[in-house]
């Protein structure tokens, strides 16, 4: 991989931007930025979940899946990634798994109506 500008600078300096590129929709770039940082904190939750998130967004369902699984193993009670989790197994065809991920995500957050009860 090419080194390049946005991959230089302080961790903080690299969250900022790789924030900055997600809110512009530049998933792939955020990315690429975010694996970095996760590469030097691997137990870091949020840059794991924003690059789970850019993964999803640019249609990398399986590395977003295996970010989400790392940041449960990580933090099993996290709500959002388990959520995301059952989303991304909905996206791959895989109801019948999501519909657990997504009933535990609504425990979670206690948000028993939003339908995500539905298989």
């Amino acid at each position: 991989m090419n080194d390049t500008y946005y991959e230089f600078g302080t961790a903080a300096d690299r969250w900022d931007r790789a924030q900055m590129f997600f809110e512009a929709k530049e998933y792939l770039t955020a990315a690429r930025i975010l694996g970095g940082l996760v590469e030097e904190a691997p137990e870091q939750v949020a840059p794991r979940l924003l690059l789970a998130r850019s993964y999803y967004h640019s249609a990398r369902l399986g590395r977003a899946e295996e970010e989400l699984r790392a940041v449960l193993d990580i933090d099993p009670v996290e709500s959002y990634a388990r959520l995301m989790l059952g989303r991304t197994l909905e996206r791959q065809g895989r109801g019948a798994e999501a519909a657990s991920h997504l009933r535990i995500a609504a425990a979670l957050t206690g948000d028993f109506g939003s339908g995500a009860d539905r298989q």
